[in-house]
């Protein structure tokens, strides 16, 4: 019989509000995605006063910001943390990308033709995790937010180099206020747009910084690795500041808020600084909304973001249902694969206005039933597995 060391299962159980809420998010994206190709006339009066893809993406944010900077402080080590992440990535992604191709095979059409013209720039673009910081349109439109958790990771990974992880809070009001005076002011795709010349070397040149910055990082010591932290720490602010296009500047450098406020959150609560400190936060769903005005869905969807993720602080030590658990555990599969199901429904159903609600409500359960198969399947047969590995990577045993 396979025994988990008790103070696994504690960490396991004080993590599992963190699941619960992944596993929520991922479901409000899905519903999200489902008005466009199954419920179209319930989208806009639903979107009206509250965006479920904007609540479940701030969500999915809030949790990153607090457990990631966890993970690589708990095991000190940025050559750990970093092959963590990236067989916590890139494998699904993979799957992903399969997905697309298989799609294509079957005549779906909905690739951007700079696929076609710029496929160098774009593959560069998307193995990076940054083509949404590089003015690049997603294979699949849910892999923007990846980009900010790349960044996220990126600059977290600077901080911890230079000594300065612990400075959470600086980071939500520097981030806050560069959101707020950024908004309207800073340039969109500065660095970029311009011709697919441009738009390529950009993204060399961006590659090559961050994979220069990271190698200094990892194998260098003293003054090179401080220098491939400042690197990778501007290479990264660059692009947030001047190189956005969706969501816009502003509400880019709040989602990197938005993090950062979740670390500060968790270092209050782990006793590293005080709640009073921690208290700063507070602007950063204010900034949000400040942001949002005249979109009244937009500001609802912020302000119940952070409702949850604060109920659910607080109810952290209650247990958590075993199905939101469930849920957390398939999230990212959940998060990553449905919108090609969804894409495979309008093969069969290019105007859904003229088929009966019944049957659209009927195939919308049929969807959701096989997205969670799927993604059970690809947890265990993919996300898993490439966790294994990491794991013995990390220790030394692979």
């Amino acid at each position: 019989m396979l025994t988990i060391p008790v103070a696994k299962q504690q960490t396991s159980r004080r993590m599992a509000w963190l699941d619960a809420l992944r596993g929520i998010a991922a479901v409000v994206v899905v519903f999200e995605h489902a008005f466009k190709f199954l419920l179209p006339e319930a989208r806009m009066p639903v979107k009206a006063v509250f965006e479920p893809g904007w609540y479940g993406v701030m969500v999915f944010f809030l949790v990153s910001g607090y457990i990631v900077p966890a993970s690589l402080e708990r095991r000190g080590s940025v050559r750990a943390f970093w092959i963590s992440r990236l067989l916590r990535l890139y494998p699904l992604f993979g799957v992903c990308a399969a997905g697309v191709a298989l799609l294509m095979a079957a005549g779906w059409d909905g690739l951007h033709i700079w696929w076609s013209s710029r496929p160098i720039s774009m593959t560069l673009g998307h193995l990076t995790m940054l083509q949404n910081l590089l003015y690049m349109p997603n294979l699949v439109n849910v892999l923007w937010t990846l980009s900010y958790e790349m960044a996220f990771y990126l600059l977290v990974t600077a901080m911890f180099s230079l000594g300065v992880h612990r400075r959470s809070s600086a980071g939500v009001l520097g981030f806050t206020v560069s959101a707020v005076l950024g908004a309207g002011t800073l340039p969109v795709a500065l660095l970029s747009a311009g011709g697919s010349g441009r738009m390529l070397a950009v993204a060399l040149a961006v590659a090559t910084l961050v994979a220069t910055g990271l190698t200094a990082v990892l194998a260098g010591s003293g003054r090179v690795r401080q220098a491939g932290a400042v690197v990778i720490g501007v290479t990264v602010l660059a692009l947030l500041a001047v190189n956005q296009s969706y969501p816009a500047p502003g509400q880019g450098l709040l989602i990197l808020a938005t993090m950062f406020a979740g670390t500060a959150l968790y270092r209050a609560e782990q006793g590293e600084i005080s709640w009073k400190e921690a208290g700063w936060v507070v602007l950063v769903p204010l900034a949000g909304i400040w942001l949002a005005r005249g979109e009244f869905g937009l500001q609802t969807a912020i302000a119940a973001a952070w409702i949850t993720f604060v109920a659910g602080m607080a109810l952290r030590r209650r247990r958590v249902p075993e199905v939101l658990s469930w849920l957390g555990l398939i999230s990212y599969s959940i998060y990553l694969l449905h919108p090609l199901l969804l894409e495979s429904v309008e093969r069969f159903w290019p105007e859904p206005l003229v088929v009966p609600l019944g049957l659209r409500l009927l195939a919308l359960a049929g969807v959701v039933g096989l997205l969670l198969g799927i993604s059970t399947l690809t947890q265990r047969f993919v996300e898993a597995p490439a966790q294994r590995l990491g794991k013995r990577l990390i220790s030394g045993d692979g």
